[in-house]
């Protein structure tokens, strides 16, 4: 069971849990990106298994849609080394078509996770061939830290889907990444211009950052270009159901399963307020000593 202290980053463990965290978002005018937890892989049957769980999930998103309250969707989102890419560049992007294809058929969008530089190339094979074939059903993970992320994006100008913009969290060499915040924020802001005046399938801004949202707001008003905000779960959670009332559409990055635990020790070590959290959780007795 997941402590009460992790439950703020987690879902749950199940994909029952999962949905009706997604079924409460949708209650607060917010949509669910779900992903189970899970990566690098280098096990073809745990790499199938999970293709399978992605696959099952997409068939009970489906199924609850169909009974759901009008509302902002659900949907799923993948990592390369989860479903197969440390095994090889095949492996992932036959997996990835199994999860694609399940989702096209029962019309649930699927979203691909950007991982660490060695990742990229072979992401974007299989997201470009993919998108094409499904004709925009599946989007794309580009993080602005990369200095080769602007001809990525020129790369995919007429494929459609979506793009998810995010700074990065990887700690990439200097050599192929911006290291400082200021260069970061920069190269994040010239890419959502890029994209608000190249990209007709819409816009997200995966980012917690106050001048960021606002600016891709600026940049809505100026080209017209659909857009969403994606943030994490248990991440100003507040500002994204205020977002939501706005009118802006808000997805909510949703993680569930049984491997939370690194997951949870991440988003604590990432951020002051997160740490001191699950410290205060502590030391009033919600995770037992």
């Amino acid at each position: 069971m997941i402590p009460p202290v992790a439950s703020r980053f987690v879902a749950g463990e199940t994909p029952s849990a999962a949905l009706d965290h997604a079924a409460q978002n949708r209650e607060d005018g917010v949509g669910t990106i779900l992903n189970l937890l899970g990566e690098h892989h280098d096990d073809p049957e745990v790499a199938s298994g999970d293709v399978e769980a992605y696959r099952d999930m997409i068939d009970e998103v489906a199924a609850a849609e169909e009974t759901a309250p009008s509302g902002p969707e659900t949907c799923i989102s993948v990592k390369p080394s989860q479903i197969g890419l440390e095994i090889s560049d095949g492996e992932f992007a036959a997996n990835l078509r199994r999860i694609v294809e399940r989702g096209d058929e029962r019309g649930v969008f699927v979203w691909v996770d950007m991982e660490n530089y060695e990742t990229t190339d072979a992401t974007l094979d299989a997201y470009e061939e993919l998108a094409r074939e499904h004709d925009g059903g599946v989007g794309l993970c580009l993080q602005a830290n990369l200095k080769r992320t602007r001809d990525d994006l020129d790369r995919l100008a007429d494929v459609p889907g979506k793009i998810r913009l995010v700074k990065g969290a990887y700690d990439e060499p200097e050599s192929i990444a911006y290291k400082e915040k200021s260069r970061v924020n920069e190269a994040y802001k010239t890419l959502l211009e890029d994209a608000f005046e190249h990209r007709d399938g819409g816009v997200a801004v995966g980012s917690h950052d106050p001048e960021m949202i606002e600016y891709a707001r600026q940049l809505h008003e100026e080209y017209g270009t659909p857009y969403e905000v994606q943030m994490l779960m248990g991440v100003r959670d507040d500002a994204q159901r205020e977002l939501a009332a706005e009118g802006v559409d808000v997805y909510q990055y949703v993680p569930y399963g049984s491997r939370w635990l690194l997951y949870f020790y991440r988003r604590v070590r990432e951020r002051k307020e997160n740490l001191l959290f699950a410290a205060r959780a502590v030391v009033q007795g919600v995770v037992p000593g």
